[in-house]
């Protein structure tokens, strides 16, 4: 299934948006999860900047 996202990102439209996956800490547990999503070039920083 992710190849199936990444043709769709290479092509068209899809240039204008990445993939980005950050690393989230939880309050209750301590463990780690990793939170993925599609966001446009433009909101990347948004992205990492926000909790």
């Amino acid at each position: 299934m992710a190849k199936k996202v990444v043709a769709t990102l290479k092509s068209g439209k899809g240039k204008d948006f990445t993939r980005v996956i950050k690393m989230v800490k939880s309050p209750k547990t301590g463990a780690y999860a990793f939170r993925e999503e599609i966001v446009h070039n433009d909101h990347v920083q948004d992205f990492l900047k926000n909790k």
